[in-house]
């Protein structure tokens, strides 16, 4: 065999025709551990009733049933090598009560936890299409991850299902088996929940992370406890010893997820045309709100594609999913991280409104192991969306 130089990782179309001594392999509930020539032999799975005039090959073990109250091994992997993809499928009342974790190298403390839902870019239990870079959530609902994962001696990813109904799960995880570089660090998530953030304070989304690193992306599940604008507050990095004030500091919400302007667009009932050219004006000082609308978007890197509108554009409990992934701009540090958002509104007479909404949110970074223990995942009544 050829000792071809490429490694398999960082793949995109301009490394798309390298060769590489590298082996893929797959998991799912039809090859449990990913064993070269050993899928779709199952003889028992659930599949079977359906494929008992068929026999053995014939998609018998497509999903697997996780029982109330216990945890499932999905990989359990050696390495080196590093996760490339993931899809999973389940139903969306599960998404908050089903915990994502990941351990590598034999690690004591999960390097990602967090609800299934959220790490997926849908925290609202109610599905919603992603399409960006790293995550893309297709009709209807499934969960894709090309999040990149290296490890070098051992993967292990497990599901825990906290409710007392039984889940049935569809899932595949592709991997490589090949070297990983000494600068590849670990990947790593992490969820939090400020439900509801206390008056004057901050959603922290990470503090103490410890260790070498780079920020690569957030997802906030926002829901707004006012009505009105909720979007003013401002995102803050914390890097390597900064104290009462950031090294990074945003503009504003919409500025951070790449919108403007509140994220409005006009309303397909008030827009007027003339010639193709729009006459309503956008920009917030010309704003009429029953005019109005937020626009949803999804991009490579920035989206906000989940809008749960109630009542109408500014009435209260309105949901809203955001993403943004640092993937062309990570933020590095070298010994440690923190980072924060503002929930801000306005109140009369042109004054800043401290807010208390609800605001779950998934931190995603590579770092050096080990890592600062996440805090612990509190129960299935504080992740309930209700």
């Amino acid at each position: 065999m050829a000792n071809y130089e490429f490694n398999g990782l960082g793949m995109g179309l301009g490394n798309l025709s390298r060769l590489s001594n590298a082996k893929t392999r797959s998991i799912n509930a039809e090859n449990f551990k990913g064993e070269k020539g050993k899928a779709g032999m199952a003889t028992e799975g659930t599949g079977a009733g359906p494929a008992r005039e068929l026999g053995q090959g014939w998609k018998v073990s497509p999903s697997i049933v996780i029982a109330p109250k216990s945890t499932v091994t999905l990989a359990d992997i050696e390495g080196p090598g590093a996760i490339q993809h993931m899809w999973m499928t389940t139903f969306s009342p599960h998404f908050r009560s089903l915990i994502l974790r990941a351990y590598w190298d034999h690690e004591e403390n999960a390097s990602i936890e967090t609800p299934y839902g959220d790490f997926f870019a849908n925290g609202w239990c109610e599905p919603c299409q992603v399409n960006s870079m790293p995550i893309a959530v297709n009709p209807s609902g499934g969960m894709n991850s090309y999040w990149e994962m290296p490890f070098r001696k051992s993967a292990l990813i497990t599901l825990e299902n906290l409710s007392d109904k039984e889940v049935v799960l569809y899932y595949q995880i592709t991997y490589a088996l090949t070297e990983i570089p000494e600068d590849a660090a670990y990947f790593h998530a992490q969820w939090r929940r400020s439900n509801p953030v206390a008056y004057k304070d901050v959603h922290t989304l990470v503090d103490n992370i410890q260790g070498k690193g780079h920020y690569v992306g957030t997802y906030l599940a926002w829901q707004a406890n006012n009505s009105g604008w909720w979007g003013e507050g401002e995102m803050k990095f914390y890097l390597d010893g900064d104290s009462e004030y950031p090294t990074i500091c945003g503009t504003g919400t919409e500025d951070y997820f790449g919108g403007a302007w509140c994220f409005l667009r006009p309303r397909e009932d008030f827009v007027e045309f003339d010639g193709g050219n729009l006459k309503r004006s956008i920009f917030i000082s010309n704003v009429n709100a029953k005019e109005m609308e937020y626009g949803p978007y999804s991009t490579p890197f920035l989206g906000m594609p989940q809008v749960i509108k109630p009542d109408g554009v500014y009435y209260s409990q309105q949901r809203f999913g955001l993403y943004r992934w640092h993937i062309m701009d990570p933020i590095r540090f070298e010994e440690n991280l923190s980072v924060t958002i503002q929930a801000l509104g306005w109140r009369s007479g042109g004054r800043y409104l401290p807010l208390q909404d609800d605001i779950a949110s998934v931190a995603f970074w590579y770092q050096t192991e080990p890592h600062v223990a996440h805090p612990p995942m509190p129960d299935i009544d504080a992740l309930e969306v209700i």
